[in-house]
């Protein structure tokens, strides 16, 4: 046998789908493979692709025809993998293999037999595999910065979401074996672990019987990583035991991320998620009085079919009156294979696009006062990057998750991958601006500042 093929990885789709990149990485470097980040240098490519919504299915078709016509051999990984199986073979006679989102642990077997001369399909129907603190990695964040799945799949049926079609029932890791990969990655100098499942606020409950964020939460409070923010909050979820946790656990960051999608009951119904018809204002200012500092981050769809002109208000008093820190937007992507797809009362696109449009502008002058509240303040900011053209370091605070929220921009040295104290000078509605905190700064700002 002679020398192993090089493989590089053309990575799409959200910090779940980065996940099972990052194992297929691992997997392969650990048997010996050459990974480059050069798609032109490799002999084969894995693109791990996204089905989520219309624009994402655009952009990984874009990316396998621009590759296949570079003359690559491509293993098609992720979530359209899954969803059109025989379609991508038929279409793209350059996919020497097809791999489900519950197999892409069988990546070498599968580079192996392509080396062999099978093109390979290895999809389960029923996707059940989650790895675990186990399975070799190959971070490809930042060095400060990791993500740690905590569940896969998801048990709900919103009328919108094709996810648990693509990625299976929910199926939780042990508290223990997260713990494990939190205490390696505090090993390797992570500052920040991102839990991220599905829906992190019903972790635990197939496990054991009954969700169990709190418990774990608490676990995560022993390992030594200054923040542990958690991604996809679910209101209703948010019991007094895990708003205990939160408050009571100093490195679980005050953060939540609540995927609301809407605030009229009605909307709430079409969508199929009337369990959270509840989340009216009560839901929202309990979660504010029982964590004051809490930094609250939504998004929300505008345009679900048979959303009217009244439903649309409703949303904006809504956003207007809760003061969110961070909201993103979507127009509504009817997904063949969702309930919502068949849904009379389609709205146009125009219209869509006009209520995104006004629902941003009602935000901005919200997120800019929330914002413009840290001037003045010294802050904590983990230091993500370098411009080596002005020395300028950019990173965040605790208020801004990566990739979706904003980026504090920071004067001084600082080590990359390091947490500072940074004392902030201007905001504008997305970004901080600061420098590397002095001591008369700290001296003026007595306490320190956290948020």
């Amino acid at each position: 046998m002679g020398n192993k093929p090089t493989i590089a990885v053309a990575h799409l789709g959200c910090e779940k789908n980065r996940i099972d990149t990052e194992h297929m990485l691992g997997l392969l470097v650990q048997a010996g493979y050459e990974v480059d980040s050069n798609e032109d240098l490799a002999d084969y490519v894995i693109v791990n692709t996204c089905s989520f919504i219309q624009a994402a299915r655009e952009e990984s078709v874009r990316t396998l025809v621009e590759l296949a016509e570079a003359d690559k051999k491509i293993v098609i990984t992720g979530c359209m993998a899954q969803h059109f199986q025989e379609q991508l073979l038929e279409e793209l006679p350059e996919a020497v293999a097809l791999i489900g989102t519950g197999d892409y642990h069988k990546i070498v077997n599968v580079i192996e037999r392509v080396e062999a001369g099978e093109r390979v399909q290895e999809v389960s129907l029923e996707p059940t595999y989650i790895a675990d603190e186990t399975t070799p990695r190959y971070r490809t964040t930042t060095e400060g910065v990791a993500y740690l799945r905590i569940a896969e799949g998801c048990d709900y049926g919103c009328a919108f979401c094709i996810i648990p079609h693509l990625r299976g029932k929910q199926r939780s890791r042990s508290i223990e074996s997260i713990v494990a990969e939190a205490e390696r990655l505090a090993a390797e100098g992570v500052r920040e672990i991102i839990l991220i499942s599905q829906i992190t606020t019903n972790y635990g409950l197939d496990l054991y019987g009954e969700p169990r964020l709190a418990e774990l939460l608490r676990a995560l409070g022993n390992v030594d990583i200054p923040w542990i923010r958690m991604h996809y909050a679910y209101p209703t979820g948010l019991t007094p035991r895990v708003i205990a946790a939160i408050q009571e656990t100093p490195n679980v960051l005050p953060y939540l991320d609540l995927p609301l999608q809407h605030s009229h009951p009605d909307v709430l119904r079409s969508m199929n998620r009337p369990w959270q018809g509840q989340v009216n204002d009560g839901v929202i200012d309990r979660i504010k009085a029982a964590i004051p500092d809490a930094v609250l981050r939504t998004t929300f769809i505008v345009g679900f079919p048979g959303e009217t002109e009244a439903h649309f208000q409703h949303l904006l008093e809504f956003v207007e009156r809760h003061e969110f820190d961070h909201v993103g937007v979507f127009t509504f992507s009817a997904e063949e294979g969702t309930p919502a797809y068949n849904l009379p009362n389609q709205l146009p696109q125009s219209v869509m696009d006009d209520r995104r449009e006004a629902l941003m502008t009602l935000q901005q002058p919200i997120s800019l006062r929330r914002n413009r509240a840290a001037v003045g303040k010294v802050v904590d900011v983990l230091i993500e990057q370098e411009n080596p053209e002005t020395g300028e370091l950019v990173g965040r605070s605790a208020r801004f998750s990566p990739d979706v929220d904003g980026l504090v921009y920071v004067q001084g040295h600082a080590a990359l991958g390091s947490l500072v104290p940074v004392a902030i000078a201007d905001a504008d509605v997305y970004d901080l601006y600061g420098h590397v905190a002095t001591a008369a700064d700290l001296i003026r700002t007595q306490p320190l500042m956290v948020f």
